[in-house]
């Protein structure tokens, strides 16, 4: 997987990121830009692979993660199986990131149908979330790109003190 970090369009390095032991672990490797002007960069984008968005963007100055929509139909046909994947997707991306659901600010969720699914999106969610750090949050029904796809989460988190 490669990462990119840019700056005015112009990509100054890039990392490698590798799985260790369940968890993300990036290493980095400067290319053609000197450390200084790589850390000055004010924006990280991570999974890019998808042409038409970042799964992962980093705002350096503000310290804040923002995740795009996640889906996972992959999971199974209820919406606890794919909320459970969900989370889990979105477990991996913050810890890419340098940080947690602990460090959650906000979460959006959209269900296919809150009327059935609501209950059992949320039975999920309360064994899932900090019950010391919850995020705002908010909940709504929306038609799903894919039939299959019963909710999608968005996330926003900050990135803890130590991260960078």
């Amino acid at each position: 997987m490669i990462v990119r970090l840019a700056r005015h369009g112009r990509t100054v390095a890039v990392s490698a990121v590798a799985a260790a032991s369940g968890a993300a672990a990036a290493s980095t490797a400067y290319l053609g830009a000197d450390a200084r002007a790589a850390e000055a960069l004010d924006t990280v984008r991570l999974n890019t692979k998808d042409p038409r968005m970042s799964q992962v963007v980093i705002h350096k100055p503000s310290r804040t993660v923002y995740l795009s929509g996640i889906t996972g139909a992959e999971a199974g046909d209820t919406c606890a199986l794919q909320t459970q994947c969900v989370l889990d997707k979105i477990d991996e991306r913050l810890a890419l990131a340098g940080s947690s659901k602990s460090h959650l600010l906000n979460c959006t969720i959209w269900l296919a149908d809150i009327n059935s699914d609501f209950k059992e999106m949320n039975a999920t969610w309360n064994a899932w979330v900090d019950p010391d750090s919850k995020p705002a949050r908010s909940t709504v029904q929306s038609p799903m790109a894919r039939p299959v796809v019963l909710v999608e989460i968005q996330a926003t988190a900050a990135l803890p003190p130590a991260a960078a």
